[in-house]
């Protein structure tokens, strides 16, 4: 055992590894004790097992690192080796402290959403908590890789010695700096908004720009929504505080809808609407709330009939939708086909009193100075423009017609 020591003291290099072995054995048994004790907890605790596989091997760096700057301070004699490993190990330290910050983050996060669940109808809260933890973890894991950077930096004394001047134009750099970010600020203001206003909550329907869709992700910055088409449309988190928009879910998830119509006018309503009360509770997309059948409008040859069901949510009230209107459809063609919308077209044989020709008024008096009437004189010009043609016909090789003289015929006389 003496000669161990003489040898250790008379080599500062074999002190220095033997320190490190015993450093990192010293990390390692009080990793496994931990992890022994967890485990035991977590036989009769979710959570235990959550935080181990959470915490785990963060843990095992952090103490590592601790282990190794305790050695460095005890093993190593050079000034300047002493003081590079030690800022060395200081720098491993900070980093790895600050990843198990963030991993104490998520864990104690997980374990609140774990309460919540989001696949049981009733979601509302568990959806507005979800989302509310999500923008959580997110600032707090960019703050703790921040002051985790920041606490590196401050180990160098370069950085701390410019530290003063930088904060001395802090006021210049913070003015210009803002118009620059301005709308990349404007959105993460409006992420944090819409997490804690409740305006909008993960897995909420809504309608964007005439699309329907689910809210997929909220980020600081964007919203994802899942399109029914399996689409995703990413919009500016200020889009959604800035511009009007449809959510479906926002209380509730039940909605009604509408199916129309536009039947003949010997429809009979009555025996429709038995014929919807029938089918509907056939169907386990009908929530059972509303049921009912009106005549909305009878105008230009048609009945107009609409009907308004209920459901649970929006993909189940499209389902029952075309459910209706495809058994209403098969009803019309099968029980009811005078009901089929007709063009009608009304031709009448009988002249009406407008229809009969007009006679043409006379004057019973009429000025001396008339063009076409007034004396035989007028009639006679009148003849000449309104009477009939006369048609000049070629002569036909026949016999030539007699020429009547009268002069000849009163001298026989």
């Amino acid at each position: 055992m003496p000669e161990i020591l003489s040898a250790l003291t008379s080599q500062p290099w074999l002190q220095t590894i033997v320190a490190f072995v015993i450093a990192v054995i010293a990390a390692v048994v009080l990793t496994a004790l931990t992890a022994f004790i967890v485990r035991r907890i977590s036989r009769r605790k979710e959570w235990a097992s959550r935080l181990i596989r959470r915490v785990r091997i963060p843990f095992r760096v952090f103490l590592m690192a601790i282990a190794l700057w305790i050695a460095v301070q005890v093993s190593v004699f050079d000034p300047w080796w002493q003081e590079f490993l030690s800022h060395t190990a200081l720098v491993a330290t900070i980093a790895a402290g600050s990843w198990l910050v963030c991993a104490l983050a998520i864990f104690l996060e997980d374990v609140g959403l774990a309460r919540y669940r989001t696949d049981v109808p009733d979601n509302r809260h568990a959806r507005r908590l979800r989302t509310q933890v999500l923008i959580i973890r997110r600032i707090t894991v960019v703050a703790a890789v921040l002051v985790g950077l920041g606490a590196i930096l401050l180990t160098f004394p370069g950085v701390s010695a410019a530290g003063a001047s930088v904060l001395a134009s802090a006021g210049l750099i913070s003015i210009v700096a803002g118009l620059a970010a301005q709308s990349t600020l404007a959105n993460v203001f409006a992420g944090v908004q819409l997490a804690f206003s409740d305006a909008i909550r993960v897995d909420d329907v809504v309608i964007v720009e005439t699309e329907w869709g689910r809210i997929e992700e909220i980020t600081l910055t964007y919203v994802v929504v899942h399109l029914w088409d399996d689409r995703r449309m990413v919009l500016p988190s200020t889009y959604f505080t800035t511009t009007p928009f449809q959510n479906w879910t926002r209380k509730n998830s039940e909605l009604m809808g509408s199916v129309e119509f536009d039947l003949d006018w010997r429809v009979k309503p009555d025996d429709m609407r038995e014929e919807l009360h029938r089918i509907m509770p056939k169907t386990d997309l009908w929530d059972g709330r509303v049921a009912i059948l009106q005549v909305t409008d009878a105008l230009q040859g048609y009945v107009r009939i609409r009907i308004l069901v209920t459901a649970v949510d929006a993909p189940t009230l499209f389902d029952l939708r075309c459910y209706v209107r495809e058994q209403l459809v098969k009803w019309v063609q099968q029980v009811s086909p005078l009901t089929v919308p007709r063009s009608r077209v009304e031709i009448s044989e009988t002249p009406l009193e407008s229809d009969a020709p007009r006679k043409r008024a006379v004057p019973s008096a009429t000025p001396p100075d008339a063009l076409f009437s007034g004396d035989a004189s007028a009639e006679l010009r009148g003849s000449q423009f309104t009477g009939p043609l006369e048609v000049q016909r070629p002569a036909t090789p026949t016999a030539p017609i007699p020429t009547v003289r009268p002069e000849a015929d009163t001298d026989k006389a």
